[in-house]
């Protein structure tokens, strides 16, 4: 009998594939989904029968899995050693290699998992060698863009994710891409790219007006409700961009907050170029959030109308600023 009785994990390909290994290595049936505010908030009961991954680490859990540098450098000025916690904190392409190789030491894994890890080295570290890669119908892909299709409601988007963990723990990712349901949520979620490409077409510009375009911003902070964006599709918009910045509002409980998203991304295009941009480092330096070199997000608080927009200004600047020096 396992002495953890639940799983807090991130609501993405990562943090499923994350809970996936978990449950099946400690018999847990309890999972649930949030995101990195949820946990900075303690919007959530977590205690020390409670395994996280992929997630900052909370205030107390029993295990905890992760592979974000900026949340151990959060734990270092808390004066909390990584080490010391019980679980793993590396330096990997995802937190499913996390766990995996955690694991591996000491049971043996069934052979599904390894290809689960290298789907998720992938998918988490935006690692694909171009558009096409990205675009085409992988069991990866699928998997992944079943997961971002919307849902009636949150409380369904969790269960069609805890239904899709325990998928991924039970049945290898070619067998759990081609259930009927992931099928027709990746289905539906390629209709929705084309409302994506529709808004990315009106509100995309770049931030270096003087040159090729090398970093383009998309700016959607004047909607009254939220708009879903993968900001990687400017790359079939303006092949030449480098990178690309989204800026939203943040939305709780419905309502429009003052709280500015900023997200990040490189394009396909570096993957296979000699750079040295690294966008995690510019969330890092402006104090927003984490990531990795590819991809990166984080939020700027504010308490009015006025530090929302003063955030909206300035920002965009300040990771130019950043970008042109790396």
């Amino acid at each position: 009998m396992s002495d953890y009785t639940g799983i807090v994990t991130h609501n993405d390909f990562d943090g499923l594939g994350s809970a996936a290994l978990l449950s099946w290595a400690y018999g847990i049936e309890d999972v649930r989904f949030a995101g990195p505010i949820t946990i900075a908030n303690s919007e959530i009961p977590i205690t020390g029968e409670h395994i996280v991954s992929d997630l900052p680490y909370p205030l107390e859990c029993g295990l905890w899995f992760d592979h974000h540098a900026g949340n151990r450098e959060e734990l270092k000025l808390r004066g909390v050693d990584p080490a010391a916690i019980p679980g793993r904190f590396a330096e990997a392409p995802s937190c499913v290699r996390v766990v995996y190789d955690f694991l591996r030491e000491t049971d043996e894994l069934p052979d599904d998992f390894a290809d689960l890890a290298r789907a998720a080295d992938l998918v988490d570290s935006f690692a694909y060698p171009d558009l096409a890669a990205w675009r085409a119908d992988t069991p990866e892909n699928r998997v992944d863009r079943a997961i971002k299709a919307s849902s009636e409601n949150r409380r369904a988007h969790d269960a069609f994710l805890r239904e899709l963990t325990f998928l991924l723990r039970d049945v290898s990712l070619t067998e759990a891409a081609a259930d009927p349901l992931v099928v027709e949520r990746a289905a539906r979620y390629a209709r929705e790219e084309e409302v994506m490409l529709d808004h990315i077409r009106k509100y995309r510009r770049s931030l270096d007006e003087d040159a090729a375009g090398e970093l383009y911003v998309v700016d959607v902070t004047a909607f009254s409700n939220p708009v879903r964006l993968d900001k990687k599709l400017i790359g079939l918009l303006d092949p030449q961009a480098q990178g690309y910045v989204e800026l939203k509002p943040v939305f709780r409980g419905g309502r429009k907050t003052h709280d500015l998203s900023v997200s990040l991304s490189l394009a396909l295009s570096m993957q296979s170029a000699e750079h040295t941009k690294d966008m995690g480092e510019i969330v890092r330096e402006l104090n927003l959030g984490d990531g990795h070199k590819g991809a990166a997000a984080g939020v700027r608080r504010g308490d009015s109308a006025r530090e929302f927009q003063k955030a909206r200004d300035e920002l965009p600047r300040r990771i130019w600023e950043i970008w042109k020096k790396q």
